[in-house]
């Protein structure tokens, strides 16, 4: 009985494993290239006109000149990691997730204010733009408040 039990336990792990990393919108196994330069990133970013709208910590860029502004900074301190595939999804389909902003300073009918890039951004350029918004990042511990009793 035991035998069987850690059998159908071992079983049920596997498929909740498989679960986790597969199907299409999966993003186990999405790698973008090694490659990407945070210098050709920064250029496309401002040739793409990111930075008429977004402000990246850290960076210098023009000042954004949008109206009204957009309140997304990119970069700076977070406290978990920010995937390749988030940021990806998010320049070519920015209405996918939105960032957690009041709906009205970010959206418009519904949908996010930035436009699609899909049809805008080379892969290298988004290789690139991808290598340089990581570069701005910082990822910190969240600090942990010690309670003395």
């Amino acid at each position: 009985m035991l035998r069987n039990s850690s059998q159908i336990a071992a079983i049920g792990t596997l498929f909740v494993m498989a679960a986790c990393d597969s199907g299409r919108h999966s993003s186990a196994g999405f790698r973008l290239p090694s490659d990407g330069d945070i210098q050709r990133g920064k250029v496309a970013f401002v040739e793409l006109e990111c930075a008429k709208c977004h402000q990246v910590a850290g960076a210098d860029l023009p000042k954004p000149t949008i109206q009204p502004p957009v309140p997304v900074q990119l970069g700076g301190t977070v406290t978990k990691e920010v995937s390749d595939g988030y940021l990806v999804a998010s320049i070519i389909n920015p209405s996918y997730k939105l960032a957690n902003y009041p709906a009205g300073m970010i959206t418009e009918h519904g949908k996010s204010r930035m436009p699609e890039y899909a049809d805008r951004i080379t892969v290298r350029q988004m290789t690139d733009v991808v290598a340089f918004l990581q570069s701005h990042y910082t990822v910190r511990e969240p600090s942990m408040i010690r309670q003395v009793y």
